[in-house]
């Protein structure tokens, strides 16, 4: 899994490359300016709905009140603290979300820029059939909805598994790696798709290569620690790097094939 993964890291600085060459910006900025503006005006009104939610509660707990009359700085710092433990989950949680709403929205861009990269590196023509974009618009919904459902199920379990000691404290190790994954994975099918594999086929094939799907999942939120540059260009990259971590592991499977063939 370690390889796959240093593969996958790998793969979004021959993304960079790969881009700049063919001089694909447009379908790199299109989508991530898209998602830039989405993701900073979501986030804001989120925001503040969590300090009002936050706020709401420790009204309708009596907690506030009970602060206030106990007049303590350090039952407030604590207070404060727990607050922003809250707030900072529930915006963790709402941009879990919010990265598989955009794949519903963005699904024809990354479908074609995906079967763009694949063209340019096989030298071959995918012909335009509008069927065919539906499809994968529709593949890309229902893998987007399947892995938002199941990293939800993983997230409430590791949620009730952080409260037991020693064992809870490496849970946000655990969310992180399946938040990497399921990304990743809509990233991979894309391909699948592609190459006519059906959706039990490319879970079954992305399940034996987690390392793929987790490192580049784990990539596109490093670039979120690059304010605006990072948003925009996080989303494209991961599908670019996807489509080429995926020929590099098809690169290796073959080398190790003629290798065995040739000491056979």
């Amino acid at each position: 899994m370690l390889k796959e993964i240093i593969i996958a890291i790998q793969a979004y600085f021959k993304a960079h490359q790969f881009i700049k060459q063919h001089r694909l910006w447009k379908w790199i900025l299109i989508p991530g300016i898209l998602y830039t503006l989405l993701f900073m005006i979501s986030m804001y009104y989120f925001g503040e709905t969590c300090n009002h939610f936050i706020e709401w509660l420790s009204l309708q707990t009596g907690l506030k009140t009970w602060l206030d009359r106990m007049n303590s700085g350090f039952l407030g710092f604590l207070f404060t603290l727990g607050s922003l433990m809250l707030w900072v989950v529930m915006m963790l949680l709402y941009f879990s979300l919010f990265k598989y709403f955009f794949l519903l929205v963005g699904s024809p861009i990354f479908a074609f820029l995906s079967e763009k990269t694949e063209a340019i590196i096989e030298g071959k023509a995918y012909p335009f059939s509008l069927v065919q974009l539906l499809k994968d618009i529709a593949r890309g919904c229902r893998i987007a909805a399947r892995n938002s459902l199941w990293q939800t199920v993983y997230s409430l379990s590791i949620l009730l598994i952080s409260v037991i000691p020693l064992v809870g404290w490496l849970t946000p190790v655990f969310a992180m790696l399946i938040e990497c994954y399921y990304y990743g994975f809509s990233m991979l099918d894309y391909s699948m798709e592609r190459n006519k594999k059906t959706t039990a086929e490319s879970i079954f094939y992305i399940g034996s290569h987690k390392g793929l799907a987790i490192g580049n999942g784990l990539v596109f939120y490093l670039m979120h620690f690059v304010p605006i540059v990072g948003w925009i260009l996080a989303p494209a990259y991961a599908v670019v790097a996807a489509t080429l971590s995926l020929i590099a592991i098809k690169e290796n499977q073959a080398a190790i094939t003629n290798t065995e063939i040739l000491h056979a």
